[in-house]
C-alpha cells in the first residue's frame, strides 16, 4: 500500500550545494519503491508517493542523492500524516508581519533534545510538537541572526566538538506548502 511522505533535505541550495527541482525529482524516482515524486519550491523539499517506510526511504533516499547528484545531503523523512499533525498543531501563525514561525525536525526520538536545551538557555519561544518537532520563532528580518537560528542554520549547538543528530529546519509555511503539493500528488 502507498502513503505520501515529505523528505526535507539540509543545507540545500546555501553554501555552495546546489540540487535543482528536476534533477531531485528525476532521482527519487529512480528509487525502488516510490512511485511518484514533486519538488516544492527550490530549496530541498520534495513529496514522493511509495510503499517505504520512513527510515528505509530516508535511506535509500541520501543514497540516490549521493549517487545521481554527487551530493552527501542528510535528510529528514516525515510522513504526509506527521507534516498534518505538525500543522494542525502549530501554536504560532503561518502568516505575522512581526514573526516567522519554523519548525525544526530530526529523524529520531531524542535528536531534538540538546536543541530544546538550547532554547531553553537562549530563552527562545518554542513549542514541542513532537518527540521531533520542536516550533519556535524569528522576528521578521532576522531570521539568520538570532543566536538560536544561528546555530540552526550551522546543525550543531555552539561550542560542540561531536555530532548531534541530523536536524532541519523548516519556516512553518514550506510545511504548509509541502500539504499542498501532496494535495496535487492525490
Amino acid at each position: 500500500m502507498s502513503g505520501l511522505a515529505a523528505l526535507l533535505l539540509r543545507g540545500v541550495n546555501v553554501g555552495g550545494v546546489t540540487v535543482r527541482s528536476a534533477p531531485l525529482r528525476a532521482c527519487l524516482e529512480s528509487i525502488e519503491g516510490v512511485e511518484q515524486a514533486a519538488t516544492v519550491l527550490a530549496s530541498g523539499n520534495a513529496v514522493v508517493r511509495t510503499g517505504l517506510d520512513p527510515e528505509p526511504l530516508r535511506v535509500a533516499a541520501e543514497a540516490a542523492v549521493e549517487r545521481d547528484l554527487g551530493a552527501h545531503v542528510p535528510l529528514v523523512v516525515q510522513t504526509l500524516a506527521q507534516v498534518d499533525d505538525l500543522v494542525a498543531t502549530l501554536p504560532y501563525a503561518l502568516d505575522d508581519e512581526r514573526t516567522h514561525a519554523y519548525v525544526t525536525l530530526a529523524q529520531t526520538e531524542g535528536g531534538l533534545d540538546p536543541w530544546v536545551r538550547l532554547a531553553v538557555e537562549l530563552d527562545q519561544e518554542h513549542t514541542r510538537l513532537s518527540p521531533t518537532a520542536l516550533a519556535w520563532t524569528c522576528p521578521v528580518g532576522r531570521s539568520l541572526d538570532t543566536p538560536f537560528a544561528r546555530a540552526q542554520g550551522r546543525g550543531r549547538l555552539p561550542g560542540s566538538t561531536g555530532e548531534t543528530a541530523p536536524i532541519t529546519t523548516r519556516n512553518a509555511r514550506t510545511l504548509a506548502r509541502l500539504q499542498a503539493t501532496a494535495d496535487k500528488l492525490g
